[in-house]
C-alpha cells in the first residue's frame, strides 16, 4: 500500500509540474566544465568547482575563468569517485579553509571516501592548497567504485558534517565498527565532538557485541545519501538514493537507524523484496520516500529574498528526474511542492551571495555540464 501511494503522489507531482508551464526564472549559461560536481562560493563573488578528475577550479560569476587550484589530493577516479564535494571553512575570511571530499585509493585495489582541508591561497591565474590535512577517512576501505555519499554541511555551531554512502555493501550500514552508511559529526579539524552519541558506547547497548564503535557516527542506516542541509530552524536533513526504488528525505536525529538495508521502501535490483519501513517500526522511517526515485545529486535550504516563494524550502538537484524538486517544511513534517523541469540531470543547486540560484548540470554525452545561473523573471 505505502509503494502505490508513494506512487500515486509522484504522479500527482508530476501532473502539478507539467502543469506549470514555464519555469519562474531566467536560466542563463555561464560556462561548462568536466564532469562538474560541486561548487562553494568565495567571499568576493568568484565560485570553487570541482570536477571529478580531480581539478579544482575558479569562475567568476560573468563565467570568465581564473584559473584552478593547485594542490589538490590525489583521487581516486573512476564510476562514482573522484573529486567532490567542496565548502568553505564558517570563518573562511579569516581562516581561509578550504574543505574537499573525494575518494582515496587503498591498499589492494580497495578505495573509500576521504575529507582534507587547506589554505587556499588565491593569486592572478588561479590559486594553491597549503597546510592540506586529511582529516576524515570512511573506513574501512572497499573494493568498488560507487556510493561514496561524502557531501559535506557546517552547522551554525562550527561543526563538520558528512554524509558516508554505503559503498554498494549493504550490511556495513548497521555496522558500528563501520563509518561506511552513516553521517558523521566532527569538529572543523577533524577531532571527535566529546558529546557525540556514541563517545560513551559500549558492549551493553543494542547495536553491536562488543566495544571499538567509531565516535564520529550521529546515525547508521544510510544507503547513498548525496544531499545535507540544514533548514532554517537547524534541523538537520539528508535525502539519500534508495535501491530500486525508495529513495529518501530524512529528517536526522541524534543516534536515530535509518534502516538500510534491512527496510526500505524500494526492492533489490534483481527484484527481490525488502520490508517496508512500517514493518519496523523501531527504525527511523523516511519524511518523504519516492517510487520512482528522483536520484538527488544535493540539498539546500533556501535563505535568500530573490525568491521570496522559496524562502524555507528544501530545493534537491534530480539526476534521473532532470529536475530540481522543492520540498516545503513544516516543522518536522516534510512534503513534495513542485517540480521544475531542467532538461538535463542535475548534479548541484546552490544559492549564490544574492539570492539567485546557481546550477551544475551533470555530464552530457560529452562530458560537459553546464553552470546555469537561475534568476527571478
Amino acid at each position: 500500500m505505502k509503494k502505490q501511494l508513494t506512487t500515486l503522489f509522484l504522479a500527482f507531482a508530476m501532473s502539478s509540474a507539467c502543469a506549470q508551464g514555464d519555469l519562474p526564472f531566467n536560466v542563463d549559461e555561464v560556462n561548462r566544465f568536466s564532469q562538474p560536481w560541486a561548487m562553494a562560493f568565495l567571499p568576493d563573488g568568484r565560485i570553487l568547482v570541482t570536477e571529478k578528475r580531480g581539478t579544482l577550479r575558479i569562475v567568476g560569476q560573468d563565467g570568465a575563468l581564473h584559473g584552478q587550484v593547485r594542490g589538490v589530493p590525489d583521487v581516486d577516479y573512476g564510476g562514482q569517485g573522484g573529486l567532490g564535494d567542496v565548502v568553505l571553512h564558517p570563518d573562511f575570511e579569516d581562516n581561509n579553509l578550504v574543505y574537499l571530499s573525494y575518494a582515496e585509493g587503498g591498499a589492494g585495489g580497495t578505495r573509500g571516501a576521504a575529507v582534507a582541508r587547506g589554505v587556499l591561497e588565491l593569486g592572478d591565474s588561479g590559486g594553491t592548497l597549503t597546510d592540506v590535512e586529511v582529516i576524515w577517512r570512511q573506513y574501512p576501505k572497499l573494493v568498488g567504485f560507487g556510493h561514496y555519499g561524502h557531501r559535506m554541511a557546517f552547522d551554525d555551531d562550527g561543526y563538520l558534517w558528512i554524509t558516508s554512502g554505503d559503498r554498494q555493501k549493504f550490511t556495513p550500514s548497521q555496522d558500528m565498527q563501520s563509518t561506511v552508511g552513516k553521517v558523521v559529526r566532527l569538529r572543523d579539524d577533524g577531532k571527535v565532538p566529546d558529546d557525540n552519541p556514541f563517545v560513551d558506547y559500549y558492549s551493553d547497548d543494542a547495536f553491536v557485541d562488543d566495544e571499538g564503535v567509531y565516535p564520529e557516527i550521529w546515525s547508521l542506516g544510510h544507503r547513498n545519501p548525496l544531499g545535507i542541509a540544514f533548514d532554517l530552524d537547524g534541523r538537520l536533513w539528508v535525502t539519500e538514493h534508495g535501491p530500486r526504488g525508495g529513495d529518501e528525505l530524512n529528517l536526522i536525529r541524534r543516534g536515530a537507524n535509518y534502516g538500510y538495508p534491512v527496510v526500505s521502501d524500494g526492492v533489490h535490483y534483481d527484484m527481490r523484496p525488502i520490508p517496508d519501513h512500517g514493518t519496523r517500526p523501531e527504525f527511523a522511517a523516511p519524511a518523504i520516500s519516492w517510487t520512482p526515485v528522483i536520484a538527488p545529486g544535493n540539498m539546500i535550504a533556501y535563505s535568500g529574498d530573490r525568491f521570496p516563494d522559496l524562502r524555507g524550502d528544501l530545493l534537491i538537484s534530480g539526476l534521473s528526474t532532470r529536475a530540481i524538486i522543492r520540498i516545503e517544511i513544516d516543522g518536522e513534517n516534510a512534503t513534495e511542492a513542485e517540480r521544475y523541469p531542467m532538461g538535463a540531470r542535475i548534479r548541484s543547486v546552490m544559492q549564490g551571495p544574492e539570492g539567485n540560484l546557481w546550477v551544475l548540470e551533470d555530464e552530457r554525452g560529452d562530458s560537459q555540464g553546464r553552470l546555469l545561473k537561475l534568476t527571478p523573471k
